[in-house]
Order: structure tokens, then C-alpha cells, then sequence
């Protein structure tokens, strides 16, 4: 029989083991033996510049030991389906390398959300959410954000219909400039440009129905829109106050605009100025319900056009691990 204290201090040891393993199999992983898996468009790499952003990113994650596999997608819901398998189990990082679009996809397809992480490597042409977040454009800076490995969980804008979105819900002119944006072969910054100012000529408004907040109002307007993130459509900031974390969800609108206004109008909300438009509606709610009176309408969600979709959402709240910079890092990293 064993003395009474080497008794305790293998009972203590024993302990000891079976809190270790218990963390490891009940809260996750060390980056050592996490799986990441990075999920990347090959139209994206089919550019030199970006191909070269993206070894230099590879770098930063071989320099620190990490363990990655590649996806490569070039098919519709592919980067939703795979994001769905390898979240189904637990402690696996989900990195996209795109912009709002892929982001999108990937949120959709998400499954465990309390033992995975997503974190976001900026690519391609629309990059709103990664200026709310504050990640670096720059490829190396976003790859060194995931491998210091602090993340936080923030909110996402859940619809009604299933749908999520991470940055930005609407429908009305944004969905017009979408459609001028995306027809053709290319989808370049310069081209969303033009498309504003084409839809900002062109574009009728129209009647909807807004219920938020216990009220419930008839507008005729340009636009409706909620956001997560700050800004949609390349940087237009409709939403200045908005916080990733923050609980809220925050409704815009703009009512009609006459033609001679309009340019000075979205001028002063390109800058974040929403107050001093006003025809402007702007305010924090919990959910939000937008009733366009036609039969047939389209929504955007992160960029991503939808036919007929109710837009009717609440905001997740703290439901998401994200990589984010560390602002509390004394080092400023």
C-alpha cells in the first residue's frame, strides 16, 4: 500500500493528466495540432499579384508551424459545402482568402460555432467587412492576426429565410448597381464605380413597408439596408456607428431623392455624414422586416444577389469566433 503522500501526489498528477486531456478534447486545440483550412477562389490566384499575396501569406503560416490544406474552388456553394464538412467536427479554423462574397459562402455553411474559428485573408473586389473588422489588407499583416490566434466572438444578421449575412442586407439601389456591377466578364472596383453613377442617374424609387422596433412605416425610397459591418458597396458608409460586436443591427434608409440632390447626397454618405442627409433614416434596432410592395424583387446580402427572398432579420449576437487583432496586446502587434 502506498504511503499516504506519494498517495496524493499521484492522485494530484493523475488530475492533473485528465485536465489536460479534457481541454484538449472539450475546448479546442493548440495551433500545433489545429487544423486550418484556407479557402480560396482559383479565379483569385489566377492573377500574379494575388498568387504572389498569397505564398507571401503561406509563409507566415509555414514560419509559424501551422497546419493548413488548401481548398480550391471554382464552382457555385462549393466553398459553403466544404465549410459544412470540416466544421461539422470540432476545433478546426476556417481562413477565407477573398472578400465579402467568399465570406459569405463560408458563414452559410458554417455548422459548430462554438468550437471553430473563422478568420479572413482579403482578396478580390469587395472587402467591406474587412475594413469594420480592421484587418489588414495587406496578406502577411491578416495571416499574422490568425496565427497570434486571438479571437473574439462577434455578430452576424440572421434572416428569417436561413440565410446569414456578416456585413450588409438590402435591397433597392445597391441591388441595382450589383446587377450593372456583375454583368460582363469582369467585376473590378473601377466598374462598381461606374455602376453607382449609372444607377444613381437611372434609378426609380420605389414603396416599401419597414417594421422595426414596434412601429411599422410606409416609405418611398432609394434604399433599405441593414448592417453588421460599417459600410457596403465598396465603401460607402451608411452605417458609421456600427460595431461587429456590438448586439445591434442597424437599419438605413433613404427616401427619394430628387436627381439634382442625389450626387451631393451619397457624396456626404460615402464620408459616414447619414445625419446630414435628410431624407436619412439611421437608428440601432434588434430586428427588422422590409416589405417591398411589388411581387417581385431581388435582395443582396454580402454582395451576393437573391431573388424573392424575404428580408426579415435579427442579429446574432456574440455567435461567431472570429480572428481578430488584439488591441489589448501591450506590443501593438
Amino acid at each position: 500500500m502506498l504511503p499516504p503522500k506519494k498517495f496524493v501526489n499521484l492522485l494530484y498528477h493523475f488530475s492533473k493528466t485528465i485536465a489536460i486531456i479534457n481541454y484538449l478534447l472539450y475546448n479546442g486545440y493548440t495551433k500545433e495540432n489545429m487544423m486550418y483550412h484556407l479557402i480560396v477562389k482559383k479565379d483569385n490566384l489566377a492573377n500574379k499579384k494575388n498568387a504572389e499575396k498569397f505564398k507571401r501569406a503561406l509563409e507566415v503560416f509555414d514560419g509559424a508551424g501551422i497546419n493548413y490544406t488548401i481548398h480550391e474552388t471554382s464552382l457555385k456553394d462549393e466553398a459553403k459545402n466544404i465549410t459544412r464538412e470540416v466544421t461539422s467536427g470540432k476545433g478546426n479554423s476556417v481562413i477565407t482568402v477573398g472578400g465579402d462574397g467568399t465570406l459569405h459562402d463560408v458563414l452559410n455553411g458554417f455548422c459548430d460555432f462554438e468550437n471553430n474559428t473563422l478568420g479572413l485573408i482579403p482578396f478580390g473586389t469587395g472587402n467591406d467587412f474587412a475594413e469594420s473588422a480592421h484587418i489588414p489588407f495587406d496578406a502577411e499583416k491578416a495571416a499574422q492576426i490568425i496565427v497570434e490566434g486571438y479571437s473574439k466572438k462577434i455578430d452576424f444578421i440572421q434572416l428569417e429565410s436561413g440565410l446569414r449575412s456578416i456585413n450588409a442586407v438590402g435591397m433597392g439601389i445597391d441591388v441595382d448597381v450589383l446587377k450593372r456591377a456583375y454583368s460582363g466578364k469582369s467585376v473590378k472596383r473601377s466598374k462598381y464605380l461606374k455602376a453607382l453613377i449609372v444607377s444613381l442617374i437611372k434609378f426609380k424609387s420605389y414603396d416599401f413597408t419597414v417594421k422595426y422596433n414596434g412601429k411599422e412605416e410606409n416609405h418611398f425610397g432609394l434604399i433599405a439596408a441593414l448592417g453588421n459591418g460599417r459600410q457596403l458597396g465598396g465603401g460607402i458608409k451608411m452605417f458609421p456607428e456600427a460595431d461587429i460586436a456590438d448586439g445591434k443591427l442597424n437599419l438605413f434608409i433613404a427616401d427619394y431623392i430628387s436627381k439634382p440632390a442625389i450626387i451631393g447626397a451619397f457624396s456626404k454618405l460615402m464620408r459616414g455624414k447619414v445625419n446630414k442627409v435628410k431624407q436619412v433614416t439611421a437608428l440601432a434596432c434588434d430586428s427588422v422586416e422590409f416589405i417591398p410592395h411589388g411581387e417581385n424583387y431581388t435582395i443582396e446580402a454580402d454582395g451576393e444577389l437573391y431573388e424573392n427572398v424575404p428580408l426579415a432579420a435579427h442579429i446574432e449576437r456574440a455567435k461567431l469566433n472570429f480572428y481578430l487583432k488584439n488591441e489589448n496586446n501591450k506590443d501593438g502587434k
